[in-house]
């Protein structure tokens, strides 16, 4: 079994400092094998901002993955903003934009969505869908194959803004069943949800879990607590754990869990462990 973490949205700029020491002991007390981050480590990429987010990262003392999110792109100054987009995230977070981790158990390849042209929307290349077949094509059945965006590929049944859905969703939902994708990771919305691609993308054979995270640590709450995720993933089943801040207590605890498994290529739902709470009916926009 191995134990992800999923952290997304950061907001370092705009960030409620009462979480940070408390989310630095769980990971500690966790001890993920990966924690995966899915993007706006910052609230305007200033240098400053990325440079709390790296101190931040350095006291992980784990493995990470990490992809940028739209607002890791400046957006006031226009000659960074096409011409040196992510050269603050390349300094201070990571230089690869491609980051793939492979052990004999799990693959999880990173992909950026961040695009310089767009405020807050994303977008998959066709170079990044070639990738996807590229990593997870030869791999077995009994890795299980996880990719991490900033911007989703699925929303809330009733979320008003459809472009939040990642440009060229269709195109990369094809090789995502074609290499037997098992899990998507994103963030984006600060909102907490866990689905099956097959309610989106009629695929013949194949149904991948979404997972999709709320922020860790900014103001920008949108109607939710600040939470991350727990993923315990084995090679035909996955247990989603939803850890939340509570402000009054000042402490993380598990708010939900859910429980996934694989037959063939299909992912269900495990009606066995129920949510604790809801997090799909909060912070509706």
């Amino acid at each position: 079994m191995r134990t992800l973490v999923h952290l997304s949205d950061l907001h370092f700029g705009r960030v409620d400092a009462t979480i940070i020491e408390p989310l630095v002991a769980y990971l500690q007390q966790t001890q993920p094998d990966l924690v995966a981050l899915s993007g706006d480590f910052t609230q305007r990429a200033a240098p400053a901002e990325f440079s709390e987010a790296r101190r931040f990262l350095e006291r992980i003392p784990f493995r990470w993955l990490a992809v940028p999110g739209n607002h890791d792109i400046p957006m006031y100054n226009l000659y960074a903003r096409f011409f040196r987009s992510l050269h603050h995230y390349r300094k201070f977070i990571c230089r690869d934009l491609s980051p793939f981790f492979h052990d004999d158990e799990i693959a999880v390849m990173g992909i950026n969505t961040a695009r310089a042209l767009t405020t807050k929307y994303g977008r998959i290349s066709e170079a990044q869908i070639a990738a996807i077949s590229r990593h997870f094509g030869p791999l077995g059945a009994e890795i299980t194959k996880i990719v991490v965006t900033h911007h989703p590929f699925d929303l809330p049944e009733d979320y008003r803004d459809r472009r939040q859905l990642v440009g060229r969703a269709s195109e990369a939902m094809a090789a995502i069943a074609g290499s037997g994708v098992d899990l998507l990771l994103s963030g984006h919305l600060h909102l907490t949800r866990n689905g099956l691609t097959a309610a989106r993308y009629k695929l013949t054979g194949h149904s991948a879990l979404v997972v999709q995270a709320g922020t860790a640590t900014s103001t920008r709450g949108r109607g939710e607590a600040n939470s991350f995720n727990v993923l315990r993933i084995e090679t035909r089943r996955i247990v989603v754990e939803r850890i939340i801040w509570n402000p009054d207590t000042r402490d993380l605890a598990l708010a939900g869990k859910a429980a996934f498994v694989r037959t063939g290529d299909l992912w269900q739902q495990e009606e066995s462990v129920s949510a604790l709470d809801s997090p799909e009916t909060e912070g509706r926009p």
